[in-house]
C-alpha cells in the first residue's frame, strides 16, 4: 500500500496547472530568444537554386542532334537569421495556445494521453531547424530543401497518429512510430552524404560548429523518441501522462536554444 501511495503523489507533482505556468513561461522565454536572435545577429544568406534539364546548344551542334545538359538556376536567398528566429516564435504562439484560448481543449487532450498542438508545432519549427541545419551544410536545391522539410513534418504527424491510434489500448502498435523514424532518419541521411562529398571530392572543410550541430541536435531530437518509448512503456516517472508532456517542453526549449546559439556563435555573431 506504501508503495502504491508513493506512486500518486509522484504523480501529482505534475497537474494542469503546472503546465499551464510551464507553457506561459515557455511562451516568454522562446519569444524573447526570438527577438535576441533577431537585434543581436547580423544578416547571413545562402543562396537556394534549382536543377533543370535544357538544351546544350554546343554539344548539339557538335553532335549533330539534340543533346540535353543540367543547369542550375539561382531564384532566392535565405536569410538564416528568420529562419532561427522562426522556430522559436512558432514554439512561443503554440506554448501561448495551450496557456490561453486553446487551453480547455489542450488539457482535454492530455486526458486522453494526446496533445495535437504539441505534435503541429513540432510539423513547423522540427522541420524549419532541419532546413537550417540544411542550409549550413551546403543544401542549396529547392526540391531538397523541400523534401527534408516535408520528412519532417510527415514524421512530426506520424508521432500524432501514433498517440490517436493507440488511445485506450493497453498494449500500443508501435509501426506508425517506427514509420516515422525511417521518415525522420531520411534528411541525417542527406547530411552524411554532404560531410562525405565535402570529403572526397571537396577540401574537406565544414566549419567546426556544424559538426557541434549535427551531434547535438541527433541526441537531443533521439531524445524525443526515447521520451515517447518511455510514455507507452510507463517506465517510473513516465507512467503519468503529464510528466511525458512536461518532458516534452524541456526537451523542446532545449533543443532549440541550443540549435540556435550554437548558429548565432558560428555565423550569426557580429
Amino acid at each position: 500500500m506504501k508503495k502504491t501511495g508513493a506512486v500518486s503523489k509522484q504523480k501529482s507533482t505534475v497537474t494542469f496547472q503546472n503546465l499551464y505556468t510551464w507553457n506561459a513561461v515557455l511562451a516568454v522565454v522562446h519569444s524573447l530568444q526570438g527577438a535576441i536572435i533577431l537585434l543581436l545577429s547580423t544578416t547571413k544568406v545562402f543562396p537556394v537554386q534549382t536543377s533543370y534539364l535544357t538544351l546544350d546548344p554546343l554539344a548539339s551542334e557538335f553532335a549533330g542532334n539534340p543533346v540535353l545538359a543540367s543547369a542550375t538556376r539561382h531564384l532566392f536567398d535565405v536569410n538564416l537569421t528568420v529562419l532561427v528566429a522562426a522556430f522559436f516564435f512558432m514554439s512561443a504562439v503554440a506554448h501561448a495556445l495551450a496557456a490561453t484560448v486553446y487551453r480547455r481543449r489542450y488539457e482535454a487532450d492530455l486526458t486522453n494521453k494526446i496533445n495535437r498542438v504539441r505534435w503541429f508545432e513540432y510539423a513547423l519549427s522540427a522541420s524549419t531547424m532541419m532546413v537550417a541545419i540544411a542550409v549550413l551544410s551546403g543544401v542549396v536545391e529547392l526540391s531538397l530543401l523541400l523534401t527534408i522539410f516535408a520528412l519532417d513534418v510527415v514524421m512530426s504527424l506520424l508521432g500524432l497518429a501514433m498517440e490517436s491510434y493507440n488511445q485506450g489500448k493497453a498494449k500500443p502498435n508501435r509501426l506508425v512510430s517506427i514509420i516515422g523514424s525511417i521518415a525522420g532518419m531520411v534528411p541525417w541521411l542527406v547530411f552524411v552524404i554532404y560531410i562525405w562529398g565535402a570529403n572526397v571530392y571537396g577540401n574537406g572543410y565544414l566549419p567546426a560548429f556544424v559538426y557541434g550541430i549535427y551531434v547535438s541536435m541527433f541526441v537531443l531530437f533521439s531524445a524525443f523518441a526515447v521520451n515517447m518509448f518511455l510514455q507507452y512503456r510507463r517506465v517510473g516517472n513516465w507512467k503519468d501522462y503529464l510528466y511525458g508532456e512536461r518532458m516534452y517542453m524541456l526537451l523542446s526549449l532545449i533543443a532549440k536554444t541550443v540549435l540556435a546559439w550554437q548558429v548565432f556563435a558560428g555565423t550569426l555573431r557580429p
